[in-house]
């Protein structure tokens, strides 16, 4: 094996007909049950119909956190660069097949090897027509949840991605277990392995260390529960929350019942070893009220506190999307909406111009004011276009972690 983890990544062949929330939805289910990556191997023809490939692509990057790999027939550079603005992490060739080679070389030069990926058998090498080898940036060993995955790997020791081929109908493939399995045979794969032994946490008298748990993407604080230390290790085996019932005197899974799961983001120690942070992804409420948060009671609170500046942006934007969904007469964003994506972009360039004049002006005031209206018009043209913060934030995030 080389030095790099193996990575789990579950394939899905897409037809035509797919459905992306469904897809979006597989893709969210297996980045739940510990998948590195989430492969889309489309059947048809990029030109047959591209908005339906670069929407799927869209849905499913939105949906997860871990890379989204689009295979498809490329046929020019415009159909790689449009997945990746979709949200695609790697725009996938396939070694194997000429045809679908002819671009590699050309897209690898442009968009670079973070975002193209050749998926080879390590048995294969690639070569250009003047013989040189040209980098091929995954290696892959395709197979089955159900075969023998170590021997198959024991086999193919370079590989460096394992595709598993699965049915988008089945979200029900524990890769936690597939990944236990691997690294019980030497394989490096990523598991959540405690950095602390357990043993150095300073349990309560009954064996209990209070958790915090926090939305991962949101930082909202969501509830307080108690492990011990055989559900804070089946937390780690999982990657879903498990705790210690006081009252019950036994282990529960957070979401059992009702189906609101929490899937590990991350845990933290604090400095006495006596508290836990979770940061998970929350499936529906976090509280047995229904509520989101189980802190929901206002008690005390100071006035004339500055708001969260990122919460300040979703709530306009929120205001605006309200406004597309249920126009209000009179209302400048509805005046907007009606004149079109063209009235929309004249004014975002005249913000922009304004801010520009501003910046030669020695007070920084009209700077803040030209921002703010330049922010607000950007908003209506996402809100027409049905982009989010989220999905600004999460290229940007991409971005830094690219550097």
């Amino acid at each position: 094996m080389s030095e790099r983890l193996l990575k789990i990544v579950p394939a899905v062949s897409v037809p035509m007909s797919a459905d992306p929330q469904a897809l979006a939805a597989c893709a969210a289910a297996c980045e739940d049950r510990g998948a590195d990556g989430f492969m889309l191997r489309f059947e048809t023809d990029v030109r047959e119909n591209p908005e339906e490939f670069f929407k799927t692509v869209r849905e499913c990057a939105r949906a997860v956190d871990i890379p989204v790999y689009a295979h498809a027939r490329y046929f020019k550079l415009e159909d790689v660069k449009k997945l990746l603005y979709a949200g695609a992490s790697y725009c996938v060739f396939f070694g194997a097949d000429e045809e679908d080679m002819h671009m590699y070389p050309e897209a690898l030069l442009r968009f670079g090897a973070d975002r193209c990926a050749c998926l080879l058998c390590p048995s294969d090498e690639l070569r250009t027509e003047d013989n040189d080898v040209i980098p091929v940036t995954q290696i892959f060993v395709n197979a089955s949840v159900n075969c023998d995955i170590p021997m198959l790997l024991n086999e193919n020791r370079d590989a460096e991605l394992l595709v598993l081929d699965i049915d988008p109908e089945d979200t029900d493939n524990d890769y936690y277990a597939v990944k236990a399995a691997l690294a019980e045979n030497g394989i490096e794969v990523d598991l959540f392995v405690s950095a602390v032994d357990p043993a150095e946490f300073h349990w309560d008298e009954k064996g209990l260390i209070p958790v915090i748990v926090q939305d991962d993407k949101t930082d909202e604080v969501l509830m307080m529960a108690y492990m011990n230390e055989e559900s804070y290790r089946l937390t780690c085996d999982t990657g879903r929350m498990t705790y210690y019932s006081r009252s019950r005197q036994s282990l529960w899974v957070k979401g059992e019942t009702s189906g609101h799961f929490q899937y590990v983001r991350s845990m933290s120690l604090d400095c006495d070893a006596d508290t836990i942070l979770a940061r998970v992804r929350q499936i529906g409420a976090a509280c047995h009220t229904g509520n989101r948060s189980c802190f929901f009671t206002p008690l005390v609170k100071r006035t004339g506190m500055h708001p969260n500046p990122e919460k300040v942006l979703e709530d306009v934007y929120a205001v605006i999307r309200d406004r597309k969904e249920h126009p209000k007469e009179g209302s400048y964003t509805n005046y907007l909406f009606d004149k079109g994506v063209d009235k929309i972009c004249k004014k975002i360039g005249e913000e922009a111009t304004e801010i520009v004049i501003a910046a030669k002006n020695p007070d920084p005031e009209e700077i803040i004011y030209e921002s703010a209206d330049f922010l607000y018009h950007l908003m209506v043209l996402m809100a027409d276009k049905g982009v989010t913060w989220d999905d600004i934030l999460d290229e940007l995030s991409k971005r830094e972690s690219a550097k």
